[in-house]
């Protein structure tokens, strides 16, 4: 579904991208500084001693000819040498004592050492091109994204229009109803590849935007490493998936800024940036260290405006395009977390509720086809009526799964076999809620 062949499987998404990043042939075509070029190629050789030219080309994700050209120049400046080829083939490169002293210089005012990064006035543009925003999704595509799942048809198609509106959405309910798992499954509506850079520089400060964690790459065929290739999208972009960025209570107001590290001297993304032309979601909305409020204002300026303001520090600060689908989550009643002025702005409020009884059935036969057992709609019956009813519980979608499961596990404990019984749901049943009998 989402690999990229030769023939193209995104012609669109890759003819924009390759005309706004064609591969860089000069320096002057990478947008950045031939000293800020030198000083990274002199922090490459300082790390690893000796490097010959397919290395440097692996390390900078940059083409033979660009490294040619600033190799030439640091050659010119007394900083780099020429120490022989290697296996009587590609030169070997190291650094003079000259060259060493300016790796040391450049290392204690930067830290990173990696590719080379993306000029930031080249990035806003290529968030634009890659927008999330550009397409249209329909009942067909939200029948597709959530083919399997049990979940009501007028809630499917709230969630398509919220979609489509380029607006922030809050989903709120009942702990337990899907939330989280409906909203992260929304990322399936997006199979087009984007196009991520390692890193972007903003002037002299170079931000790691790419997040193994947070991006999935795709095998894009049409990116060789061949030593001097000067066709193709620009080797600096790595071709991924749409990102999905999911925090919950652990979220900081710290993470939704670009953090500076004094021991390493280097620049980390905050959250919504490396969420950018993707989904952001911030879950348990209301359990963070930061009070609601403080939270919920840090988004009204880029859910209006869409851009972001970013500090980088000492008075400076830097504008980017909020190009994301924002979503908030919460258990908690909205009205507690924010006004009706600041909600307004968000537009799409979706509230997810228990489950009617015909829709815990339907989840409850598909765990059991999962985990293998017989459906046995008399013990169904059972839990409904003897169990959920007497004891006033509702209906909630996660409980199929772990009454289920927690019934095996005791089966399997006591080497038992065979269907599922009463007796070993009603143990599950007492083991999963809190029971205050004890109380008196």
């Amino acid at each position: 579904m989402y690999a990229i062949s030769d023939s193209g499987a995104y012609p669109s998404e890759r003819e924009a991208v390759q005309r706004l990043a064609p591969q860089p042939r000069t320096i002057r075509e990478t947008g950045l500084a031939d000293n800020f070029l030198g000083d990274l190629v002199c922090k490459h050789l300082h790390d690893a001693g000796v490097l010959d030219m397919p290395r440097l080309v692996e390390r900078l994700a940059l083409t033979g000819a660009v490294l040619e050209e600033i190799l030439a120049f640091l050659r010119k400046d007394g900083r780099v040498e020429v120490l022989g080829q290697a296996g009587g083939q590609a030169l070997r490169y190291g650094l003079t004592d000259r060259g060493r002293s300016a790796a040391r210089d450049a290392l204690s005012r930067s830290g990173y050492i990696g590719a080379a990064p993306y000029p930031v006035s080249a990035y806003r543009s290529l968030l634009k091109v890659q927008t999330i925003h550009h397409g249209r999704i329909t009942a067909k595509d939200m029948h597709s994204a959530f083919g399997g799942v049990v979940l009501a048809e007028a809630m499917l198609d709230q969630l398509g229009v919220a979609m489509n509106s380029g607006r922030a959405i809050m989903i709120y309910g009942p702990a337990g109803t899907g939330k989280t798992y409906i909203s992260s499954r929304l990322i399936r509506l997006f199979a087009e590849a984007i196009w991520v850079p390692y890193a972007i520089a903003i002037n002299e400060a170079v931000i790691e935007i790419y997040d193994p964690q947070v991006h999935q790459r795709l095998d894009d065929g049409e990116q060789q490493n061949s030593l001097l290739l000067n066709e193709g999208i620009d080797r600096r972009l790595l071709c991924c998936k749409r990102p999905i960025v999911i925090t919950g209570g652990e979220l900081s107001m710290e993470q939704l800024d670009i953090r500076y590290d004094p021991f390493t001297r280097q620049y980390q993304a905050p959250l919504q940036l490396k969420a950018s032309n993707g989904l952001f979601i911030i879950d348990d909305m209301g359990r963070q260290r930061m009070a609601p409020a403080e939270l919920l204002n840090r988004w009204i300026v880029p859910m209006e405006e869409k851009r972001d303001f970013l500090n980088l520090g000492g008075g400076r600060h830097c504008e980017l395009p909020f190009d994301l689908i924002l979503v908030f989550s919460t258990n908690l009643n909205p009205l507690e977390l924010a006004d009706e002025a600041f909600l307004r702005r968000i537009g799409y409020k979706l509230h997810f509720n228990y489950l009617k009884p015909e829709e815990y059935e339907r989840i409850w036969r598909q765990e059991t086809e999962r985990l293998g057992i017989t459906y046995d709609p008399l013990l169904l019956r059972y839990v409904l009526q003897g169990l959920y009813e007497a004891e006033g519980m509702p209906l909630v979608p996660c409980h199929p799964r772990d009454l289920l499961g927690m019934a095996l596990d005791r089966q399997r404990y006591l080497d038992g076999s065979g269907p599922l019984s009463p007796s070993e749901l009603e143990w599950a049943w007492r083991n999963y809620f809190i029971q205050l009998d004890f109380l008196g």
